[in-house]
């Protein structure tokens, strides 16, 4: 049933999506309604959906423009089931910003496939992935994925090599202005952010641990999917799969480097995962196993959500 909801790209479908979005989003803000008194907090908690919103067309603008997905509503689907695992994050402003702004880069480094504007397309997804270490600071390790792009599309011109360097100077200048201009220390800033934590001992209960562990089996069972079936997949979008592994595994190793960590930390993994389940259920085409992982998928997604408010 799930599967036949979903199958085609519908306005029933967005609308769907849409009116979840917000039913779950106010069910975790209501838990702690004192920011209703405050218009300043009103105007954060609508901005963060605002840029919610805004992150799941851009997935699915992604998967679409890409050849990564067929026409179907899968992949905003996905999205939606593997941020309730980690209702926190609609709390966390920082996290939100930087993973708008890793999409805008993803979207551009999985482009470069069409060799078209090439050098643009560098620039803009090392700018935007810079921008996005602002908000958290490891998202620079993201920059590993700007490198594996040029060595897969365009690593004969050396002046590609040299475009990251260049919007590093360029968001550096932009960002000392900005210090300038509000009066706070640049250099603390990211002493502050910098730092390197091992720990995994944040939990605040076992229900945080039990989505995390969840949510882990889930990821290895679609990463261990399309690398045993890369193979077998149009040559044409080899390269885009390789890319969106690689971000997964650089999500990764954001989240365990990061100080003041939390299961928020692992939004930055959920859009590789989630262009990975897409393409798991349309490849394989057998409908009674799709519905088998999409219930699942639902039953963990809702259980871990309501576990935690």
């Amino acid at each position: 049933m799930i599967t036949s909801v979903f199958k085609k790209s519908t306005p029933l479908n967005y609308s769907l999506v849409v009116i979840l979005i917000l039913v779950f989003f106010f069910l975790f803000q209501i838990q702690e309604p004192s920011w209703m008194s405050s218009y300043f907090l009103a105007f954060q908690k609508l901005s963060l959906l605002c840029f919610i919103f805004a992150s799941f067309f851009l997935i699915n603008f992604i998967v679409k423009k890409n050849g990564l997905s067929k026409d179907n509503g899968y992949a905003i689907f996905f999205y939606l089931l593997f941020l309730l695992f980690f209702p926190t994050i609609f709390n966390n402003p920082n996290v939100i910003y930087a993973n708008f702004f890793l999409l805008l880069a993803l979207r551009r480094l999985i482009s470069l496939q069409s060799l078209k504007a090439s050098k643009e397309k560098i620039f803009d997804a090392s700018f935007w992935i810079l921008v996005a270490s602002l908000f958290q600071f490891w998202c620079i390790l993201f920059l590993i994925l700007v490198f594996i792009s040029i060595i897969f599309h365009v690593s004969r011109d050396y002046r590609n090599w040299v475009l990251p360097f260049i919007a590093l100077l360029a968001v550096s200048i932009i960002f000392l202005l900005i210090s300038f201009v509000f009066h706070f220390n640049a250099i603390e800033f990211f002493e502050k952010r910098a730092v390197i934590d091992l720990r995994i001992d944040y939990f605040k209960n076992n229900y945080e641990n039990g989505a995390l562990s969840i949510y882990v089996a889930i990821a290895l069972f679609f990463v261990v999917s399309i690398l045993t079936t890369l193979s077998s997949r149009p040559q044409i979008v080899h390269t885009s799969y390789k890319k969106v592994v690689a971000c997964f595994f650089i999500a990764v190793f954001v989240f365990i480097l990061s100080p003041n960590k939390s299961n928020d930390l692992l939004i930055f993994s959920i859009t590789p995962l989630t262009i990975m389940a897409a393409s798991h259920v349309e490849y394989i085409q057998q409908k009674l196993n799709n519905e088998i992982v999409f219930y699942v998928l639902i039953c963990c997604s809702l259980f871990t959500f309501f576990s935690q408010l």
